[in-house]
């Protein structure tokens, strides 16, 4: 005769508190995306996925409850699929399904995703990394999914060049060289200031899949730094990519404002609703602290302060 186990998860908790986030983080799968007619790409991803958790039950039955989400992201990723977005909406909802007791699930997922490219001087083959960032959340009225990219770059310090270029101005003029050259030779000639190792995050979220190419996120994300860096660099790209990055300063705020410009002018076409999440965070060379700037707004009010000039808090 079997012995029938009682079902503790289902029973009431000592302290009826509901829980917004319930689940597992660290689950790793391979993702394949396809693509017309090219070769499909291969992820190796990670998850996390959670549902909601009423006051009255004390636990979701993380051991079955685990089997379940293993079985759906298995599905999930086995299927055809052109969007990683999309392969986190379908398990999301697939979860939403299996729990009669939750009101959300939310999954999110993150994986390195590689790319071919050129160096900007010596034109070498090299390749780069950037972290693709997606995510759906599913409820009874609809799933609303993410999708962005966190990318590295190279920023430089306006306020230490100001500093540098003041000094080389005075250096110049108690050399007897006349204001006009002076002028003209730091108009050319960008000085130094005190470099970081940028990472930009940019992510868009909306009712279903957003429609854009991630590419494009990416390209967006590197571009809003003082300049691109590549996992290959000769002498050339190291110079290029030194003149660049001081010709175009940019505190951490600035890095942000320019996400938010480009965004307005690349993804034009996306519905105001359109959740904007722009993040930079700088690892500072001559601090031992880091810089950080960020900003979350809808399409609608990023299109409204981007075209007035305005750039405050909502």
């Amino acid at each position: 005769m079997s012995h029938q186990l009682p079902d503790v998860q289902a029973s009431k908790p000592d302290v009826t508190v509901g829980l917004s986030q319930v689940g597992v983080t660290g689950v790793e799968k391979l993702v394949k995306i396809d693509r017309n007619g090219k070769r499909p790409i291969v992820l190796m991803a990670e998850f996390e996925v959670f549902v909601d958790l009423p006051s009255g039950r004390k636990g979701i039955d993380m051991s079955r409850n685990m089997q379940v989400i293993d079985e759906i992201l298995e599905a999930a990723v086995s299927e055809p699929s052109y969007r990683v977005e999309e392969v986190c909406g379908d398990v999301a909802e697939r979860l939403l399904e299996k729990h009669d007791y939750t009101s959300t699930a939310e999954v999110r997922m993150e994986a390195d995703y590689v790319t071919r490219e050129t160096t900007p001087a010596s034109d070498l083959a090299t390749q780069n990394t950037a972290t693709i960032i997606a995510g759906a959340v599913a409820t009874d009225e609809g799933t609303r999914e993410e999708i962005g990219a966190r990318v590295t770059g190279m920023t430089v310090c306006p306020c230490s060049q100001g500093m540098s270029e003041s000094r080389a101005r005075d250096t110049l003029q108690d050399l007897g060289v006349d204001d006009g050259t002076v002028e003209a030779f730091l108009d050319k000639v960008p000085q130094p200031g005190h470099s970081q190792r940028g990472h930009a995050t940019l992510t868009i979220t909306s009712d279903g899949s957003p429609d854009l190419d991630l590419r494009d996120v990416i390209d967006v994300a590197r571009d809003s730094m003082s300049a691109r860096i590549y996992n290959l660099a000769k002498r050339p790209d190291e110079d290029h990519m030194t003149y660049h990055a001081h010709a175009n300063a940019k505190f951490v705020e600035d890095c942000v404002r320019s996400l938010a410009e480009s965004v307005v002018e690349e993804f034009d076409h996306l519905d105001d609703d359109a959740v904007i999440h722009m993040k930079q965070s700088n690892d500072e060379s001559i601090h031992q602290h880091n810089a950080h700037a960020e900003r979350e707004l809808t399409l609608e009010a990023l299109r409204t302060e981007v075209g007035d000039g305005t750039h405050g808090s909502d």
